[in-house]
């Protein structure tokens, strides 16, 4: 099929703009072969040293600066395992535990006690399911328990129990929240307006590491997410217990809540204990679109640093990061992505983390090629596009001319630059954004959730390459069973995004909701990558269209941008449509013409590339996209690009192989290949490989 093929095949059938031959040469030979350095908005570039001191955390009381633990097995860490280190902890610390409860009261912890509210929620399930349902629930969950209590398999999924269709909202939400209160050994799972319940396989592994009463009363606090409530496990004298129960906590909850380490005082100091308190983020629950400035008191923190890292993809630094530093993707923000095979350099900042906290890190970061550095507090994230541009220093080697061409090398290479510095180049979205796969492209997959069709867009973003290698066996294994639990076992623990997904749908299973639920455990920036993906596919396939029907000129119907310098985020109003006045007098430059990326607030030119655009949304089943998802929680406005670009400030710099004779007669010299040093910056959101393919004439 057609979708099987490379994208580099595609990507090598796109135009040029200028007429010069070209020669030949590799890049990204190595990392330090193409560094990327970015330009902030007040046009500094962000590798540059900052000197202001590092935020100290006794500003910001309570918030957790402790190290992360490294990772346990669970599995080796158990409840039992309590008694060979204490004997009779409850006996010893009985006075001291009840003082402890009686301090948790006061301060707003959970204690287990039943509480009126909680006594309201059992009343609730006998008020909405009728006598038989209820009869049927509380035998379902003895059923589940009773399963549990017999396998070895903790973790085996049992089986459903549906309560009906509830057509009400609200006593849907209100059913949700009385079974997880009184049964916190279930979950519940809406499918349209019908109610599931299912057992909760975290319960059961809690309940491996904890009494089953501390378990079932952690699960009550959850559900009930009560603002600055706390929970406090029983006080424990095994720290690698503890580190046991921190680290399960983290790995399941990790977004919604943070645990840390108090001594109990009240215990003998011969043989002092300590409990684990628990309590939910700051703001997790309650994101603002205007995140709040740091504060000392119930304001979310913010963390700039610039972040180096070599050969590293971007998502996969973020995902070591954040788990570095116990927070989840979407807590970090950026202006841009960078490029993989490369050094780069750019500006990040990170909610909720202190600069102190992100300083520590510095030295297990630098194991995965990555440095932080810059760090300091600021009072907002960033956002996607807030960037000048940036500047690329670029090695090409192995330079020689094309095939049948015997002319001077060196004034090929010169007459190159100078025409992409004159003339530019075309404006493509590069190869990067596609991805490498030959089976499956991002854009495919951004098509798919577009469409709302969730569960192919999962097995898309599965579907394995042919390659014997972990990862993708581990997908083979998916697309053949559908198992995300066994899928998991196999997958790489590296690979944050597809572990992400198969967990979620490990817990919500593999439907259209479950299937949903896996897309929103991606961080925002990571779902809507996808579907910029489509619409840069089809962004290239325009402009290719638009320059081959009518050429470097402005014509009528033709989009212009009124800006002096436009951005991504310029308004419909800021786009003019060219009239046959207009192009008779030639009032605009090829320069100032952009062409509509895909979104619900973006006009089409008024000419055959308008309708070049309907018949291609028609083609892709996207007659009626409103391009929204709001199951997705996308919302895709669109906006302008310029078909052709200028390098700026590029410079160039001939090292090795090219002595007198070989210059004139187009030959390579003894002794090591030529190597063409180029320096040049872009605007935001254009591709340095994009200027490279028009500047070499060939795909890069």
């Amino acid at each position: 099929m057609e979708e099987d093929t490379d994208y580099r095949i595609q990507f090598s059938s796109l135009c040029f703009v200028n007429e010069h031959v070209g020669f030949q040469g590799t890049i990204k030979n190595s990392p330090s072969d193409f560094i990327v350095i970015e330009i902030n908005e007040q046009g500094q570039l962000v590798n540059k040293t900052i000197d202001e001191p590092v935020s100290v955390s006794k500003m910001l009381p309570g918030l957790n600066t402790f190290a992360k633990k490294p990772k346990l097995d669970l599995q080796n860490v158990s409840f039992k395992d309590r008694s060979n280190h204490e004997v009779n902890t409850e006996a010893v610390c009985s006075n001291g535990d009840q003082k402890h409860r009686l301090d948790s009261e006061k301060h707003g912890t959970t204690d287990g006690r039943t509480s009126p509210q909680e006594e309201e929620k059992a009343d609730v399930l006998s008020s909405f399911l009728d006598e038989k349902t209820n009869a049927s629930l509380n035998q379902f969950a003895c059923h589940i328990k009773e399963k549990w209590n017999s396998e070895t398999d903790l973790l085996t999924p049992g089986p459903e129990f549906s309560l009906g269709t509830i057509p009400d909202k609200s006593q849907r939400a209100t059913l949700h929240s009385a079974i997880r209160q009184n049964f916190p050994c279930l979950i519940t799972v809406g499918k349209n307006s019908e109610i599931v319940v299912k057992p909760n396989l975290e319960y059961k592994e809690l309940c491996h590491l904890v009494s089953e009463e501390e378990a079932r009363d952690f699960f009550k606090f959850l559900d009930a997410k009560k603002e600055n409530s706390k929970f406090t496990f029983k006080p424990d004298t095994n720290k690698d217990h503890r580190r046991a129960v921190h680290h399960f906590v983290n790995k399941k909850f990790g977004n919604l809540v943070e645990t840390k380490s108090f001594p109990e005082w009240n215990c003998t100091t011969s043989n002092p204990n300590t409990v684990i308190t628990v309590r939910f983020r700051e703001k997790a629950h309650k994101r603002g679109k205007r995140p709040l400035a740091e504060c000392p008191e119930g304001k979310t923190i913010h963390t700039a640093f610039t972040l180096r890292k070599e050969n590293l993809e971007m998502f996969e630094a973020v995902g070591i990061l954040a788990i570095k530093l116990g927070v989840i993707p979407s807590d970090f923000s950026y202006a841009g992505l960078k490029d993989k095979k490369a050094i780069t350099y750019q500006a990040m900042t990170v909610r909720k983390v202190t600069p102190e906290r992100l300083k520590n890190t510095e030295k297990e970061i630098e194991k995965k090629r990555m440095n932080v550095f810059n760090i300091r507090s600021v009072s907002d994230s960033l956002r996607l596009g807030q960037l000048k541009g940036n500047h690329f220093d670029v090695v090409i080697r192995n330079l020689k001319n094309k095939v049948n061409d015997s002319a001077n090398l060196r004034e090929r290479i010169w007459e190159a630059i100078q025409n992409v510095k004159t003339k530019g180049f075309v404006n493509y979205y590069g190869p990067q954004r596609f991805g490498k796969g030959r089976k499956v492209h991002t854009d495919q997959i951004g098509l798919a959730l577009l469409k709302s069709e969730v569960v192919k867009a999962v097995k898309l973003f599965l579907t394995p390459e042919d390659l014997e290698d972990p990862v993708n066996r581990a997908k083979k294994f998916f697309l053949e069973t559908e198992d995300p639990k066994g899928t998991l076992s196999l997958m790489p623990e590296f690979r944050g995004r597809e572990r992400a997904l198969l967990e979620a749908l490990h817990r919500f299973g593999m439907t259209e909701q479950g299937c949903v639920q896996a897309w929103l455990s991606f961080p925002h920036s990571m779902r809507i990558f996808y579907v910029h993906a489509y619409s840069s596919k089809v962004w290239n396939e325009a402009v290719s269209y638009r320059l081959a029907t009518y050429g470097a000129r402005v014509v009528g119907g033709d989009l212009v941008c009124l800006e002096e310098a436009l951005d991504e985020h310029s308004p419909s109003s800021k786009v003019h449509v060219v009239t046959e006045e207009e192009e008779a007098a030639s009032t605009y430059a090829v320069h100032q013409v952009v062409l509509p990326v895909l979104g619900h607030n973006i006009q089409y030119p008024k000419n055959q590339v308008g309708q070049w655009y309907r018949e291609t949304l028609g083609r892709d089943g996207l007659q009626t996209c409103r391009f929204k998802v709001p199951a997705l929680k996308l919302n895709v406005p669109g906006c302008y690009r310029q078909i052709l670009k200028h390098p700026r400030n590029l410079s160039y710099q001939l090292t090795g192989g090219l002595d007198a004779r070989a210059q004139m007669h187009g030959l390579h010299a003894d002794g090591p290949p030529a190597s063409l040093l180029l320096s040049f910056d872009l605007d935001a959101s254009c591709y340095a490989t994009v200027c490279l393919r028009e500047i070499l004439k060939h795909d890069v």
